[in-house]
């Protein structure tokens, strides 16, 4: 597999009351930014910071499974740090050692990686934390907003040959938890 493709990466570091709205916003946008078909735009308002987000039940659905999958995988364990990892692909014919045409395979050509880390701040300190993490995702929109528009950003991003839908590219999202992949 051809590991050329650029990964950006998003830190944060969450609570309980707010681990689910937050990770549902980052997915969101990043999918915002990333998806090329007729796109419906919603926002997100999150510690008084407004995120874009994709108004579509098939995204809506697949975030929510995800965010809900990393969920059950933090409380289940003693682990609190996880991963939530978008890959954008491109299908390419794949070819035998003869050249031959076997089908169609997945490239990725972009990839996003959010490493989330549960906290939880004591009552005096939620303040100073939610101040931090409103901050964090003004930092991530940033990276976001950086990322898609710079020429390594758009560079990346391959010919759209099939027009359908609203991504021409499969999207995969992977959840980790304590570095194994669940769900």
């Amino acid at each position: 597999m051809n590991a050329n493709f650029p990964t950006v990466t998003i830190d944060v570091i969450l609570d309980r009351h707010s681990a689910k709205e937050v990770l549902t916003t980052i997915l969101h946008s990043i999918l915002f930014h990333r998806l090329f078909g007729t796109v419906k735009p919603q926002t997100f308002e999150v510690l008084d910071v407004t995120m874009p987000g994709v108004s579509d039940p098939e995204m809506e659905q697949l975030v929510t499974e995800k965010v809900d999958i990393f969920w059950k995988g933090i409380e289940s364990g003693a682990n609190k740090r996880g991963q939530m990892i978008v890959t954008f692909s491109e299908k390419r014919a794949k070819k035998s050692w003869f050249q031959v045409y076997v089908g169609e395979e997945d490239v990725p050509w972009e990839q996003w990686i959010v490493n989330a880390e549960m906290r939880q701040p004591k009552s005096e300190d939620r303040q100073e934390f939610n101040a931090n993490l409103a901050s964090t995702l003004l930092k991530a929109l940033n990276v976001m907003l950086t990322h898609t528009s710079s020429e390594r950003g758009r560079t990346a991003v391959p010919l759209i040959t099939n027009a359908t839908g609203i991504s021409p590219f499969p999207i995969k999202i992977a959840v980790k938890v304590g570095g194994v992949e669940i769900g």
